[in-house]
């Protein structure tokens, strides 16, 4: 749809946020499925299951929880995807008919710095990958003391660089070339996963005792009794860990030739390579206890232990994977959305080279230390944020407007999503009562020594943290819109 230059307001639009042209709108159902085996493919997602039974689930029930909770996040992938598909319009345009045409900034901005935070964690994946080939290369000579106040050697320090770097040439070509290189890579990393799993289980004879062992949550166990205590939280966070591209998946729907290409490609893309890959890498890593004497869970290690050739082409297959997951996941959402926040000053290549930099600031080795700070600090953390705000967008989109927009006001600073002065209320008071129930626990989680005081029922509370997100302010957000909801009922009507 074009907007004429009279209708549109400068403060609100640039190229990059104009709805897709139609020659543009060639994205298929395989375009999809290759989009997300190219997202899903990648070492966070390989060390979910990992952390899971770290936390004590057996093999099967880790890979069943991955399973299941990427099911229930692809219902409002496709919920909000669908406004996409019908706009073609991306996500930090979508949100101005619920926070308000200035008011968007703010769900824009939370989104953006979430998604610079999983930017930094793969280009440290990426760069741990580049720094075993060069200590391999090098008899180790990479490897040296800490600097102090970053908490990682000069050579770490380095190769994360160097990864970080590789980004820069995608992000001046647009996302575009990032669909083309997820085409073509997302095939190989099928035969890879593949080739792996044959791999572990010839040299192992099998796949070890470890895919067959017990939960620890059975009678005799470590965790004996607190098997619901742990599973809420972990589902939880299994739910939250795409929750950043439940949002902002009308950045790649925008593109579809068709409603039906991105529904069917989405429904076939998440849920059964999450599920898959799960499965590979508890079957993997049960082999390696065979195979070296200890589970290895990381693959970057993985492949610097195996053999001849084998390790150089491995460590290479994960920089380039780690590459390709980067920039669908991680730089298309945030350049968007800093674009729409500095409409004027930000276009898509300038909103990916801030991403990568906040990337590199927020340290992100830090960010996954352990399985406990990883899965019930970091993914349990950002959906209890991101989660109230997905269901405002879903609320407001199917329930307040019956999925119609006026595109052009979205575009207008005086147009009927200007609410008051550019900020929708309604909008900012689900948000706030939907978060606030959530924050106690989140602080006891990620800092207990100082916040170990904090009532339990808090604590229960941030378990189910995403699904508490989305029920309250869906709830507080539907009364507070009904004046709109019956404005667009009598538009309709006559319509």
């Amino acid at each position: 749809m074009a907007i004429a230059a009279e209708t549109r307001s400068p403060e609100l639009w640039n190229e990059d946020l104009a709805p897709t042209d139609p020659s543009h709108r060639t994205w298929t159902a395989y375009h999809y499925v290759s989009l997300w085996i190219g997202m899903v493919m990648c070492i966070p997602c390989y060390m979910l299951a990992a952390g899971l039974i770290d936390q004590g689930f057996s093999a099967l029930q880790a890979a069943a929880i991955v399973l299941a909770g990427n099911a229930v996040v692809l219902v409002p992938m496709l919920l909000n995807g669908h406004a996409g598909a019908k706009f073609a319009i991306p996500f930090a345009v979508l949100i101005r008919t619920s926070f308000g045409v200035k008011g968007a900034k703010l769900p824009a901005f939370m989104r953006a710095l979430v998604a610079c935070g999983w930017f930094g964690i793969q280009c440290w994946v990426g760069g741990s990958a580049i720094y075993a080939i060069g200590n391999i290369a090098t008899g180790g000579a990479l490897i040296g003391a800490k600097i102090s106040w970053v908490g990682i050697d000069v050579g770490q320090l380095c190769s994360f660089m160097v990864f970080w770097a590789m980004h820069l040439y995608f992000i001046a070509r647009g996302p575009e070339s990032i669909r083309w290189i997820e085409s073509i890579t997302a095939p190989i990393k099928v035969i890879i996963v593949v080739a792996l799993l044959a791999w572990a289980y010839n040299r192992a004879n099998g796949f070890g005792d470890l895919l067959s062992a017990p939960s620890q949550f059975i009678a005799g166990g470590k965790l004996e009794g607190k098997f619901w205590a742990v599973f809420w939280p972990s589902f939880t966070a299994m739910v939250g860990f795409w929750s950043t591209l439940a949002m902002n998946i009308p950045d790649f729907t925008r593109f579809a030739r068709s409603q039906k290409d991105q529904m069917l490609g989405q429904s076939i893309g998440l849920p059964v390579p999450m599920g898959l890959l799960a499965f590979v890498s508890v079957a993997v890593t049960s082999a390696t206890v065979t195979i070296y004497g200890q589970a290895i869970w990381d693959p970057v290690d993985l492949a610097g232990r195996m053999e001849g050739i084998a390790v150089a082409i491995g460590l290479a297959i994960i920089t380039i994977d780690t590459l390709c997951v980067n920039l669908a996941a991680n730089v298309v959402g945030p350049a968007y959305d800093f674009a729409a926040i500095f409409p004027r000053r930000v276009n898509f290549a300038r909103g990916g080279y801030i991403t990568a930099v906040i990337g590199v600031v927020m340290m992100p080795w830090k960010l996954i230390e352990s399985s406990q700070g990883y899965i019930f600090t970091w993914l349990g953390g950002y959906g209890a944020l991101l989660g109230p705000l997905l269901g405002i967008m879903i609320a407001d989109y199917w329930l307040v407007r019956g999925a119609r927009i006026d595109v052009k006001a979205l575009y207008d600073i005086k147009g009927q999503y200007a609410y008051r002065n550019g900020w929708n209320p309604a909008a900012l008071i689900a948000l706030a009562v939907a978060v606030a129930p959530n924050v106690p626990g989140f602080l006891a989680t990620a800092f207990p020594s100082a916040f170990g005081g904090v009532p339990d029922v808090f604590k229960e509370i941030y378990n189910y943290a995403w699904f508490v997100g989305v029920f309250l302010s869906v709830v507080v957000y539907m009364p507070l819109m009904s004046k709109e909801r019956r404005r667009v009922a009598r538009l309709v009507a006559f319509a």
